[in-house]
């Protein structure tokens, strides 16, 4: 894995790799506890932390991802 591989990635950048809105992330984040970190004011992620939390049922709140 190289450094860029496992860069922080910003609210955009983890909707686009989700296939989600950006609305849907930040009701993620609210709501279902979605794994994100407050650096500023933006959020970033982590895309190991993200996919662990899709996986173990994180993100089903009984929507579709782009709602």
């Amino acid at each position: 894995m190289t450094e860029l591989d496992d860069r922080w990635l910003s609210v955009t950048e983890i909707a686009k790799y989700l296939g989600a809105s950006n609305d849907s992330v930040y009701r993620w984040i609210e709501k279902q506890a979605m794994p994100a970190h407050r650096v500023g004011r933006a959020w970033k992620f982590k895309k190991d932390e993200v996919d662990a939390w899709v996986r173990s049922g994180g993100s089903s709140d009984g929507n579709s991802v782009d709602a």
